[in-house]
């Protein structure tokens, strides 16, 4: 199978009567001619690693090595207690994904997903629908195999770098994987994932890549609560039976050619963007020094 257009993926699972994770799972261990048992612990391995990573990213100690993020995933967590404005649910898959880019910025082991930048996205929605509602394992599973045959288009078609990109190109995907991911969850169709996909690309378009002092901490880790939104919002019109007018390939590519047209200097150089405000160089002189 070419991983090259998401509609054709989508229709193959239609036709075969089977999820996209299914699909993907039966056709990935014929291609690598490995058992596609071996290939679910993998993942299941992974989704593991998103688990440890939500734990040890909530520490209230916890702080990168460049000092400027950490301890907002506990701030997060204590107020997701409260039920706040958007009820627990939300509220907890908001700490999930501060949790894990945190953690990312303080060097710990997290899945890259599709990218370090974007690794808060996936985990914060596809871990609050499987811890929240009590799911079985492996659905959440199976889920990140949908997420990853996505995240292989999207690759083909346009690109996952924000270098390339911007960071339309790795939270944007990542949103777009992980409302593919949750479409699944929920007993969705392919079709139905097919246009979560397309509606979470279209609200990030042109989102560029701006880190301050270079690192994928400011504001990187922030995007990545705004992606988890914008996944679950957008699985969930596409379950409502809303559809994406413009098709998700050509989604996709228009993302394509909204990153080749970007300036480098919003494209993970740090040249322009909120790396440029006074508070965003005083940031990186306290960092790198003169």
């Amino acid at each position: 199978m070419d991983y090259d257009s998401i509609e054709a993926l989508c229709h193959a699972a239609e036709q075969a009567g089977t999820t996209i994770s299914e699909l993907v799972l039966a056709d990935q261990a014929a291609q690598i001619e490995t058992p596609a048992e071996t290939l679910y612990t993998r993942m299941a391995d992974s989704l593991h690693v998103m688990q440890q990573a939500v734990a040890a990213g909530k520490s209230p100690t916890l702080r990168s090595t460049s000092g400027l993020t950490g301890g907002d995933a506990a701030k997060m967590a204590a107020y997701a207690k409260t039920g706040g404005l958007q009820g627990t649910f939300l509220c907890g898959a908001m700490t999930r994904a501060i949790a894990v880019s945190e953690y990312n910025a303080a060097m710990g082991k997290i899945v890259a997903a599709p990218t370090a930048g974007s690794c808060g996205i996936l985990p914060g929605t596809v871990l609050t629908v499987l811890e929240e509602r009590g799911l079985d394992e492996r659905i959440a599973v199976m889920a990140l195999f949908t997420a990853g045959a996505i995240g292989m288009v999207i690759a083909d078609r346009a690109s996952i770098s924000g270098a390339q990109g911007g960071c339309q190109a790795e939270c944007g995907s990542a949103a777009a994987m992980a409302a593919a991911a949750l479409v699944e969850m929920a007993g969705g169709t392919p079709i139905q994932a097919a246009h979560a996909c397309a509606m979470a690309i279209k609200n990030q378009l042109g989102l560029i890549c701006d880190p301050v002092a270079g690192l994928v901490e400011i504001p990187c880790i922030k995007r990545n609560v705004s992606g988890i939104a914008i996944a679950f919002t957008s699985a969930d019109m596409a379950l409502a039976g809303v559809e994406s007018k413009i098709p998700v390939d050509e989604v996709v590519d228009a993302m394509r050619r909204v990153g080749d047209a970007l300036p480098c200097s919003l494209k993970e150089t740090s040249q322009g963007g909120l790396a440029t405000t006074p508070t965003g160089l005083r940031l990186k002189k306290e960092v790198f020094g003169e």
